[in-house]
């Protein structure tokens, strides 16, 4: 439902945006987005149970909304490269199990992105697809107040590399490369969650992120 409000949005919406002048653009354009970050989280296998959770254990990861900076560079009038930076924070909490129960708390991660984008250049309108590469830098994840009465002291997701997949629109505003940019990304993406106590790893589960990436804001291309 989220990724189709996006698509019909930047459709009903391109009719009533001028087109970009007939100068040839510039080569980069930055923008500035706010963005909704909407991961999975679920458990897809247990590694190890020191602990013994309740059968059925099954968790989710909290959304967060994020802004964003996105950096693109035309390779040619169609063809770019574009990467993004933010710092997104997440919670893992239980939904079966032992539901409501905090595992992870305050994991942020930098989801490192670069994507090769095709633009269709329709009238002045530039809808776009691409793909490519994503990493999953983990820069800091603290034990959930659930785990620390089992005696838990530190928690650890796996940095991973994945697959990003994207499509968007950039409406011209003005003649002066100022654009309304909506954009979709779904990434394919796992991690590795491991709970110690002390030295001894008690719990590690698989874990599916696959999070959608919805942003929307204001383009500058010079």
């Amino acid at each position: 439902m989220r990724p189709a409000f996006v698509v019909i949005t930047a459709l009903a919406a391109s009719a009533a945006f001028p087109s970009f002048a007939q100068a040839a653009p510039g080569r980069l354009q930055v923008k500035l987005l706010a963005t909704a970050v909407l991961p999975d989280g679920k458990i897809t296998s247990v590694n190890t149970d020191l602990v013994g959770l309740p059968a059925g254990t099954q968790t989710e990861a909290s959304d967060n909304v994020v802004p964003t900076v996105a950096i693109e560079y035309f390779l040619t009038p169609a063809v770019s490269v574009e990467t993004i930076c933010c710092v997104t924070q997440h919670d893992v909490d239980a939904t079966a199990g032992l539901p409501g129960a905090e595992l992870v708390s305050n994991a942020r991660v930098i989801p490192a992105t670069l994507t090769l984008k095709y633009h269709f250049n329709a009238g002045g309108l530039s809808p776009y697809v691409g793909a490519g590469p994503a990493y999953f830098l983990w820069i800091e994840d603290k034990p959930g107040a659930a785990t620390l009465p089992l005696g838990v002291t530190d928690t650890d997701l796996s940095d991973e590399l994945g697959f990003a997949l994207q499509a968007g629109i950039d409406l011209p505003l003005n003649d002066r490369g100022f654009a309304l940019s909506l954009d979709a990304k779904r990434y394919f993406i796992d991690t590795t969650a491991r709970w110690y106590a002390g030295s001894v790893k008690a719990i590690e589960t698989e874990h599916q992120l696959d999070p959608w990436v919805l942003s929307a804001g204001l383009g500058l291309r010079f």
